[in-house]
């Protein structure tokens, strides 16, 4: 069932109490509850459709009838589009053991891995495939199809086409069909193809954010008209136990290994995800090994922090110091007599942590010439705004995702936090250290 069933069935329920002479024989479904049937896609997201119904409506509705149709109608909206991207996000999580010991870097200039090129290709077959093909768009990183196509890329795209194939043949695993035959080169450089919007303020287009390495994670967004309306953040590395959190990624990476993907013990890795107006998160666990996706398999609805005091919040730090300034944050801890230690986590996965109440702040200040890119942030905002917290830049603007691959105009950096009241208070400390700073 859905995430929205049990509040679409008790709305559903109340137009019948008091509309008894509408004649749902007439629709096309004999629940209240219509079975998508995505192209090529074996599953039923049992979303609410009674939008649709209103045509074959034997006679009109009362005011107070339209309204609650309407309110359905916005609770059904970007549903099939998250349903989709969840399942999606899940598969790409599970592409990690395949490559995880082997990852290949592009040059000694890039980041970019067979993992990255792999998890392109499978989440924009499944778009393709879900959504109709022609519609869809993905801004992600580089021109990959460029890259591949190269006359010296050519064992890295065929190691890349194989981790596809690998993974689609387990396609049925997350309830999408596999393809009836494995994919041609010539035909996942097709796929790849699609991740080449430029973004903008209109229309809509995908993001895809991708971090290999110790802390793999994967980030999907769809954004309309500039807004994020979707978000799925992967995290195949996060521990599901908060407690888990406070140990070194050394003793993490070494007993993962010890311990079974598939063990309760260890009970690591989660899928985060929202849509925008809904007001809740959620978060489920990572598929592993021969286990098949159910929908809404173990999910939870999950809320900031509570805590409001800027001395009691915990912190998230970037592990990679490169990527934003430890020296000034932890001249802001130290000012505002912060009592815990920091949380360090890798890239996106900082906006699970304060999405799941593990830590309460946020802070990327960027240095000086660094620009934000918009696939790297799209899925944990909404994620964090639908789970009750703030995320602004330091100034209190809203995050722009509307100007193409970057975040322009932000005022310092960007600013997360559990809450509008421990927001405010971050920004007035940043501000009150700004000025003696070297940033």
């Amino acid at each position: 069932m859905s995430l929205y069933c049990s509040i679409l069935g008790a709305n559903i329920s109340h137009i019948l109490r008091h509309r008894k002479r509408i004649n749902f024989l007439k629709a096309k479904t004999s629940s209240c509850f219509l079975s998508f049937h995505y192209k090529k896609l074996s599953f039923s997201s049992h979303i609410g459709f009674v939008s649709k119904f209103e045509q074959n409506y034997s006679s009109p509705l009362m005011e107070e009838d339209k309204k609650m149709a309407s309110l359905i109608s916005q609770s059904e909206e970007f549903s099939k589009e998250l349903d989709v991207a969840v399942r999606a996000v899940q598969i790409a999580c599970s592409l990690r053991n395949k490559v995880q010991t082997n990852l290949i870097s592009k040059d000694c200039n890039s980041s970019v891995t067979v993992a990255g090129w792999s998890v392109k290709a499978i989440i924009g077959w499944i778009l393709c495939e879900c959504l109709g093909g022609e519609n869809i768009s993905i801004l992600t990183e580089e021109d990959v199809v460029q890259t591949l196509s190269k006359p010296n890329a050519t064992e890295l795209l065929e190691t890349v086409v194989k981790i596809v194939n690998e993974c689609l043949a387990e396609a049925p695993q997350f309830g999408f069909e596999a393809p009836k035959s494995a994919l041609e080169t010539s035909e996942v450089l097709e796929i790849i193809s699609h991740c080449n919007s430029i973004g903008g303020p209109s229309g809509r287009f995908w993001t895809l954010g991708f971090v290999s390495g110790d802390q793999y994670a994967v980030a999907l967004s769809l954004i309309e008209d500039g807004e994020v309306v979707v978000g799925v953040l992967g995290c195949p590395d996060y521990p599901m136990r908060k407690d888990w959190l406070s140990y070194q990624q050394s003793y993490h990476r070494i007993v993962s290994k010890l311990i079974s993907p598939t063990s309760e013990t260890w009970n690591e890795g989660c899928v985060i995800y929202a849509k925008k107006g809904s007001g809740k998160a959620w978060i489920q666990p990572v598929i592993h090994v021969n286990k098949k996706f159910v929908w809404p398999n173990h999910a939870k609805q999950v809320s900031v922090s509570s805590i409001d005091n800027i001395g009691l919040a915990t912190f998230c730090q970037s592990v990679e110091k490169a990527n934003s300034s430890h020296s000034f944050t932890d001249g802001l801890a130290h000012s505002v007599d912060l009592s815990n230690k920091p949380l360090r986590v890798y890239s996106m996965m900082k906006y699970a942590a304060i999405a799941c109440g593990d830590a309460e702040v946020f802070m990327k200040l960027a240095r000086t010439g660094c620009k934000e890119k918009i696939w790297d942030h799209a899925a944990g905002v909404i994620i964090i705004q639908e789970a009750g917290g703030t995320v602004t830049d330091v100034r209190g603007s809203s995050l722009d995702f509307s100007k193409g691959s970057y975040l322009e105009g932000i005022d310092r950096g960007i600013v997360a936090c559990a809450g509008a009241t421990l927001h405010e208070k971050v920004i007035d400390a940043v501000d009150a250290s700004w000025a003696s700073s070297c940033l």
